[in-house]
């Protein structure tokens, strides 16, 4: 009887702890799956057929719909006939830029391989979106919505919404992406876009002469009264576009994992690689259909009339189509004030809390001593050894065979150089893997140069950074007297205008190798980017998860890669709880049978 008792005691301890174990994996840090097959398909999205990159045989790809702190798990599939890598822009990949899909820290997926992304949404919200970062191939698609909700515990600053809506804008060209890559090889600029997509669809016609007949337009269905939190991204190449409903209010809600000051605006110029959510109420008597509008920035609208996106936002108990003019853009194509003022309206909510209980604005950036201070400036693309190159402080960089954290992690001769000027140089430009020695734990102060006539946006992985500051001229010392110290913006891009400058503060507390690159996609092939390598001297797991088992390997390390293998261990380390759980049950049994 006694032993009887034990037993069940026994048992009932086991049970405990495996409950308790598998209770890990549920809310706030469950594990999501998604299996991704990358893939060529025909589309006709501005009425021509041509090859685009699809997910899943879908244009734009699928959702990645998460909460706060979930571990995602995606196995990515290339049926493309090239390498691949997808990266999931705005994700802080916290401990662990290798999971980052760039060529700094990533070997890319040969074609007809598969790999496996595993990292965790830790300690952020927000509206983002992936795409596949190498070979020029966002062109032509491979991209889709990364969405990070709240915990339930933690409230959001706005009553929650009637619906969800994402809309993936972006400048569009029917020639695919190898077309368009020869042509910057060549030394040629790629020149005005075909057109402007929604959701991977063409323009409404709303115009019999720019928009021809057959195209399929993007339709988007509302109730009257009920108010939608519209995620908005621009996936494009290099055109910002103007963002607009027909007779509605967009009232600012967050961009890239901050909630921000509410306010409502009737337009807002949304830059390549920026999102942004807007709540949106449907208040109008649905007498007719309403546009929703994407066009070009600072351009000759009588010439770029065609770069025009048109969608339809349809009420339930609409009375008829849309017709008439298009709601007009701002009226300043020279002037580029109106849209700078525009963005230092876009404040920070310091009262709200985000992935935390706390305030987002209990961190006081304003308040940290600056340890280092970087003067980034971007030029028109020239001629380095023969080739078009674009240049960061007159150096194009150059991806080493050997991804920058991978050579380090086998101590690798080092195939870059910790050299990245910290101001722009005086020197002919050059071509060179030259990198930006962070220190761990430092706080930048990084200042973005505009010299070029476009407007230029700056994406840094790995981190939120702070918009401290903008203005037209080059920025001085006493550019300084101008910074927003206290709820200036955190998002991961930031835009500059031409002939401008924008200050951003960055505090480098996540250990790994991060890409800093412009995210207009023509400048970034050519070589506008660097990386931030930031290291602790006190090698440890606590700040920097260690290499996974399936890692690729390439250049100098390609000998080390097996055949095409999902192991025990990738599958052990992919479910971590169950990992956990069997060895309890196996403990527990010799405990018990001893």
């Amino acid at each position: 009887m006694d032993f009887s008792r034990g037993l069940v005691m026994k048992l009932w301890v086991v049970f405990a702890h495996i409950s308790w174990l598998l209770s890990l994996s549920s809310a706030e840090d469950a594990s999501v799956y998604y299996n991704f097959v990358v893939s060529y398909i025909t589309a006709s999205p501005l009425g021509v057929p041509q090859q685009v990159i699809a997910v899943n045989g879908k244009f734009p790809g699928p959702p990645i719909n998460v909460t706060t702190n979930n571990y995602v798990v995606v196995n990515v599939k290339n049926k493309l006939d090239e390498d691949l890598l997808m990266t999931w822009a705005g994700v802080y990949q916290r401990k662990s830029s290798w999971q980052d899909g760039v060529l700094g820290t990533n070997c890319p997926i040969p074609p007809k391989w598969n790999w496996t992304y595993n990292f965790q949404v830790k300690d952020q919200i927000g509206s983002f979106f992936y795409f596949p970062s190498i070979n020029f191939q966002r062109a032509s698609g491979g991209f889709g919505a990364f969405i990070v909700n709240n915990r339930p515990i933690i409230p959001i600053p706005f009553a929650q919404p009637d619906g969800d809506i994402v809309l993936l804008i972006g400048d569009w060209y029917t020639r695919n992406h190898t077309a368009l890559r020869k042509t910057l090889d060549g030394g040629k600029g790629l020149g005005m876009p075909d057109g402007v997509l929604i959701n991977g669809k063409g323009p409404y016609r709303y115009n019999d002469t720019l928009v021809s007949d057959g195209i399929d337009y993007e339709k988007i269905t509302v109730h009257p009264g009920k108010t939608y939190r519209l995620r908005v991204h621009n996936v494009g190449i290099s055109t910002s576009l103007n963002f607009r409903i027909q007779n509605h209010n967009l009232l600012l809600a967050e961009t890239e994992g901050s909630y921000t000051v509410q306010q409502n605006y009737t337009s807002l110029d949304i830059h390549v690689g920026q999102s942004y959510s807007f709540l949106v109420t449907m208040d109008q008597n649905a007498s007719s259909d309403y546009y929703i509008v994407a066009s070009a920035r600072f351009k000759n609208q009588t010439v770029w009339r065609r770069v025009t996106g048109v969608a339809i936002l349809h009420y339930t108990n609409s009375k008829g189509k849309a017709s008439g003019p298009l709601p007009p853009p701002p009226q300043d194509e020279f002037d580029k004030s109106f849209s700078m003022n525009q963005a230092r309206s876009i404040r920070w909510n310091v009262t709200a809390s985000g992935a935390r209980p706390n305030p987002q604005g209990s961190f006081r950036y304003g308040s940290i001593n600056v340890t280092d201070i970087y003067v980034l400036q971007n030029k028109p693309p020239v001629k380095i050894d023969g080739k078009h190159r674009a240049t960061l402080n007159g150096i194009a960089f150059e991806n080493p065979a050997t991804p920058i954290r991978l050579s380090d992690a086998y101590r690798v001769k080092k195939p870059y150089k910790l050299n990245f000027p910290h101001r722009p140089s005086v020197g002919a430009p050059r071509s060179e893997t030259s990198v930006i020695n962070g220190t761990y734990r430092g706080f930048f102060e990084i200042i973005l140069q505009n010299n070029e006539t476009k407007v230029v946006t700056y994406h840094l992985d790995g981190y939120a950074v702070f918009v401290v500051g903008m203005d037209f001229g080059e920025w001085t010392e006493n550019s300084r007297g101008t910074y927003n110290k206290w709820d200036g913006i955190a998002r991961t891009t930031a835009q500059v205008y031409p002939g401008a400058w924008t200050a951003i503060l960055v505090s480098l507390d996540n250990v790994g190798v991060w890409n800093l690159r412009t995210e207009n996609l023509d400048s970034w092939y050519l070589g506008q980017e660097t990386y931030i390598r930031v290291v602790n001297p006190e090698f440890s797991n606590t700040t920097e998860f260690p290499m996974p088992d399936n890692a690729l390997y390439c250049g100098s390390l390609s000998k080390l890669q097996k055949p095409e293998d999902i192991s025990a261990a990738t599958l052990l380390r992919e479910c971590p709880i169950l990992l956990w759980s069997m060895l309890v049950i196996i403990c527990a049994s010799a405990f018990v049978f001893h």
